[in-house]
């Protein structure tokens, strides 16, 4: 039969079923040598004894089991009525006397007291305790599961502990709990309580082993000024350091402004929040030799772990306690990437990665239901309980915290860009903008940015299959990406658009026409003298109308049930003529300059009247230069032979899009995403078709989706079926020259 308590000098990493995650490796910690506070675990055979003893088991877990976990509401209803469940049930007597007996025991034992005068220890009155949660699916060397359940701080005397207690215990079923561990996969936990000598912490902090962001094998510590609740919590800026791992110098210190902190008040016993006093603001926390010491505990668990640990500790009088440890779960990578936008923010890079998506500002629980599935989480700081809101989001950005925040942690888990301590996120940025956050070098841009990546020297490939690139501005490497490529296959205007930030129709109605143009010549330009006399082919505005609302002008944007099946491309700029008599007013000024390798192209069209259309609109202004369009539909791809007759100059397959339409797959819907796949073999017959039926006419094909760029096999289809050329991302572009010169080397050599 399993103890209802043990101690943790009694317990190690061996025994998480008995007494979870944290207790384990409390005990751990304790045998070998580190500073860990006297305490004792409440078992897990504790708890589920409790469950049996009050007829709760078999009840939760069925519960749990039938709940949907994505349904918000649902998932609500059930953690509160299992916690309501759990509190207003009798701890059975022989668990609570063992509880009281430890917590007696842990009185007499911190006060230097023989057991047989513990009526002194009774005059002094009862000590005060941490009571923390310590679950069996909690500080795993896969999850973290962190802030997932409770802690109370400055428990005193047996009747609070014992609530504490059973609080612990109902946490196991908070909804954020509940949610991650469906996530997770972990169909059943269990939950043991520990309870520790209170640390009266005069300063704070978590340590980890390796940069969590950034992947660096350095010590990296953030530390402020009372409990540590204060930094999990993401309600202050940190102190931060970085330490090396083998001299233990000191390689980088920030001094953050720490403007509140969590203290026990002497008079209630509890824990308060107060202003830091002003001299100690922008003080730095941490002495450098407790710096030094903390680094050396923190290789010393590495080492004995063999895997980059995640460390709290505390700072008593000077003296420094280790009060958990546990697996870091997800590091980071450094990567250099460039942006060029408008900035609206900056802060602390938290958990890397880059995202575009429409801001959901969320002050509190009453908030999270307007986040859907690719918004930017906006908030003051993130919580446990935000979690299942959190898994939503393409991206989190927070007014507070740092690098060890809540935010932080769970974001790097989850895999979902971060960027924390921005101070002002939740009042600059607003509901329904458009923003790109760069979560590598902590910077929120306006509106959809592209990335510039650094790139490998190029090299001049020469192919009989044309290999160009897809361009959305002139990158800084413009002439010598011009030198190795072909030609540009797709040069979307949409991005110069959104830099400017007014809506192109706001300008034609405002006989603002040329600043139209005049934007459009900025932005081409450079790219069609960089790659002059190679041809730089300019689609046509292609912004949906969910795209452009949030420039200024936008608000007139229709609604439409499915953006990507609506109102964009050719069928707008019909209804819109003066814009697409605009974009070929830009194009022919740069003919007049001598750039007349830059040619235009039509968006999703699907017959050939629109081609006709715009043929109509083009000679009115007097553009007569090349006019192609892209292959985006099924139409458009079963009726190519038409718009061949009809005098086309090239035709370049949309894969994107024309995946999505023929297997009838909204490419922006998770739960379908498996099946799109464009090597599809009904994708493959139109992409087929195309090539062969412009081929017969003498006409260029091209490809200008993702999916050159992403699958080697879709390289291979295209350059046996005699395809004119292939637009790929600036990141493929050599890798994808090197695959077509080897394949065309084969057919020759097969001949």
């Amino acid at each position: 039969m399993q103890p209802f308590v043990v101690w943790l000098d009694q317990v190690s990493k061996d025994d998480l079923l008995l007494v979870g995650g944290k207790g384990a490796n409390l005990g751990e910690m304790i045998k070998l040598g580190l500073p860990v506070p006297l305490g004792f675990a409440v078992t897990t055979f504790a708890f589920d004894k409790f469950l049996e003893s009050n007829g709760l088991d078999v009840k939760i877990w069925k519960m749990i089991k039938e709940c949907d976990v994505e349904n918000t509401q649902e998932l609500l209803q059930v953690s509160n009525k299992i916690k309501q469940m759990i509190l207003a049930s009798d701890i059975p007597a022989p668990i609570k006397n063992s509880i009281i007996d430890a917590y007696n025991k842990l009185s007499y034992t911190f006060l230097k007291i023989p057991e047989k005068i513990a009526s002194l220890v009774k005059m002094r009155g009862p000590t005060l305790v941490a009571v923390r949660s310590s679950a069996t699916a909690e500080d795993l060397p896969t999850a973290s599961f962190a802030g997932q359940q409770a802690t109370f701080l400055n428990v005193k005397g047996e009747t609070q502990l014992i609530e504490a207690i059973k609080k612990c215990w109902a946490s196991l079923f908070e909804p954020r709990a509940i949610y991650y561990r469906a996530k997770n996969n972990i169909s059943k936990a269990s939950i043991s309580v520990i309870v520790q000598k209170m640390v009266n912490s005069d300063a704070s902090g978590v340590m980890f082993t390796v940069d969590p962001v950034t992947g660096e094998d350095f010590i990296v510590i953030e530390a402020t000024w009372g409990l540590g609740e204060t930094l999990v919590g993401g309600e202050v800026e940190p102190d931060f350091y970085k330490v090396d791992k083998n001299s233990y110098d000191i390689v980088e210190k920030k001094i953050g402004r720490k403007e509140i902190m969590r203290i026990r008040d002497y008079k209630s016993d509890s824990t308060i929040v107060v202003q830091v006093p002003d001299e100690l603001v922008e003080k730095q926390v941490l002495k450098e030799e407790q710096i030094k010491e903390l680094a050396k505990y923190g290789v010393i668990l590495e080492k004995h772990y063999k895997r980059p640990q995640d460390i709290e500790f505390a700072v008593e009088r000077g003296k420094v306690y280790i009060v958990q440890t546990r697996a870091i779960t997800a590091v980071g990578k450094k990567e250099e990437v460039k942006i060029e936008g408008k900035v609206l923010l900056k802060g602390i890079p938290a958990s890397p990665g880059i995202a575009t998506g429409k801001v959901k500002i969320v002050h509190g629980l009453q908030d999270i239901t307007k986040v859907e599935p690719g918004d930017i989480l906006v908030t003051k700081m993130t919580s446990p309980d935000l979690v299942p809101t959190m898994s939503k989001a393409a991206a989190i950005v927070t007014d507070e915290g740092g690098r060890t925040s809540h935010a932080a942690i769970v974001s790097r888990e989850m895999g979902i860009p971060c960027v924390v301590g921005t101070k002002e996120a939740t009042k600059i940025l607003k509901d329904g903008m458009l923003i790109t956050v760069d979560a590598y070098n902590g910077i929120i841009y306006e509106g959809k940015q592209e990335i510039e990546v650094k790139q490998e020297k190029f090299e001049a490939i020469e192919t009989k299959t044309k290999v160009k690139v897809n361009l959305v501005f002139a990158p800084k490497n413009i002439e010598e990406i011009a030198k190795a490529a072909d030609g540009v296959g797709l040069l979307r205007i949409e991005h110069m658009i959104t830099q400017f930030g007014v809506h192109p129709a706001k300008l034609i109605k405002e006989g603002r026409t040329q600043e139209y143009v005049d934007l459009l010549v900025r932005g081409i330009e450079p790219i069609a003298k960089a790659f002059h006399p190679k041809p730089v082919w300019v689609r046509t505005l292609d912004a949906r109308t969910d795209e452009f609302r949030n420039l200024e002008g936008g608000q007139e944007e229709p609604h439409e049930a499915n953006p990507m099946l609506g109102w964009h491309g050719i069928r707008r700029s019909l209804d819109e003529p003066e814009l697409l008599k605009a974009e070929f007013l830009a194009v022919k000024k740069l003919h007049e300059k001598g750039y007349d390798n830059v040619e235009v192209m039509l968006p999703f069209v699907i017959n050939v009247e629109e081609f006709e259309k715009a043929k109509e609109i083009a000679r009115e202004v007097g553009y007569d230069g090349k006019l192609g369009i892209m292959v985006e539909t099924p139409a458009a791809a079963l009726n190519i032979e038409e718009f061949c007759k009809a005098g086309i100059s090239f035709a370049s397959i949309g894969s994107n899009d024309l995946t999505m339409l023929t297997l009838g797959i909204d490419r922006n819907n998770e739960k379908i995403a498996s099946l799109y796949y464009e090597l599809h073999p009904a994708v493959l017959k139109l992409i087929s078709n195309v090539i062969k039926v412009c081929n017969k006419y003498g006409v260029e094909s091209s490809i200008c989706g993702e999916a050159p760029s992403n699958y080697p096999e879709m390289i291979e289809f295209l350059v046996k079926e005699g395809i004119g050329s292939i637009s790929v991302n600036i990141d493929a572009l050599q890798r994808v020259k090197k695959q077509v010169k080897e394949l065309e080397a084969k057919q020759e050599s097969s001949v």
